[in-house]
């Protein structure tokens, strides 16, 4: 553990979990996870050309993934070792470090649905839910809208809140910065499409990596709060092809005692998934659960953060 003082990350999600990354900050400046992106596209364009064999392509990708996530780490460090030379040093780590952490956001934009739904306002939650999902969302049903919202507030819960959390908490500004910078070229070229499948071969694996234990701390945080599903998260969670996903998904499954997963179409293809748990397919009133089982869990990893963080001042 890096943090001193040793409060530090519990600060962190706490102000985030407040205030969010202010709506007029975003639109002056942006978000930092915008400035990785479009150095990752500018890499890709550069590197990724039709022209190069296969070897090639990769060994660009690898280079993409170490100059992206070496740069945010050294950005963190530096943003570090500076401020910890001034007064109140830490207290302005804690407001940097609230950038890399979703909690308020995923809140805000599941509520958006939820709201939605609730006013029986269907063409509403597509609207709402194809901003935090990839599949189509056009033909949804209500069902199909609470699962999709339900299945990204289970990985994003990991992705957006846990993980960052974690590196944070491993290693400060520099571990937390890499980490997103990992998760964001995952997200934007960590695919197995043909153009993307060498050359986002090294994205996917790192952030797999990155994941490998925030992935399973968030579903058993999530299997907590709900006081259940923990057993469907053990069988379930292997299911998925990504080592990671499928344990906050099969735990919230799970916990909700519903059923998540299963076909979906992206780009106009129906793609076939695995399904998680062995309940009835969800409603709008399982969504409103959903919501509040993620606020307890990241209360939670709240105090889970207080106690290790202290323990180990």
């Amino acid at each position: 553990m890096w943090a001193e003082p040793w409060w530090l990350p519990l600060a962190a999600l706490a102000v985030e979990a407040r205030v969010g990354y202010p709506e007029p900050l975003y639109r002056r400046i942006r978000h930092p996870v915008v400035w990785m992106g479009h150095a990752i596209d500018r890499l890709e364009r550069r590197w990724n050309g039709p022209d190069r064999s296969d070897g090639a392509r990769r060994w660009w990708g690898i280079l993409t993934v170490l100059l992206v996530a070496g740069g945010a780490a050294l950005i963190g460090h530096v943003l570090q070792i500076k401020l910890n030379d001034i007064q109140f040093g830490a207290a302005f780590v804690a407001l940097i470090a609230t950038m890399g952490l979703a909690q308020r956001s995923l809140f805000v934009h599941v509520r958006d649905v939820l709201r939605a739904l609730l006013k029986n306002d269907l063409i509403g939650a597509r609207t709402a839910v194809s901003r935090i999902v990839g599949r189509d969302t056009l033909s949804l049903d209500e069902s199909g809208v609470a699962g999709a919202a339900l299945e990204s507030l289970a990985e994003s819960f990991n992705d957006g809140v846990v993980a960052p959390a974690f590196w944070l908490f491993v290693g400060g500004l520099p571990g937390l910065f890499a980490y997103k910078a990992l998760n964001t070229a995952d997200s934007l070229i960590g695919h197995r499409e043909p153009r993307w499948r060498m050359f986002g071969w090294a994205a996917a694996r790192a952030d797999d990596l990155a994941n490998l234990v925030p992935a399973r701390l968030a579903g058993v945080l999530l299997a907590v709060a709900g006081r259940g599903g923990m057993r469907v998260m053990w069988r379930d969670a292997s299911k998925h092809a990504s080592p990671n996903a499928g344990w906050p998904e099969a735990a919230m499954a799970g916990a909700l005692k519903i059923r998540l997963g299963g076909p979906a179409t992206y780009d106009g293809a129906l793609h076939d998934r695995p399904v998680f748990g062995n309940g009835s397919a969800p409603v709008t009133h399982d969504l409103a659960r959903g919501l509040r089982l993620y606020v307890v869990a990241c209360g939670l990893l709240w105090l889970l953060t207080a106690i290790v963080s202290w323990l180990g001042r």
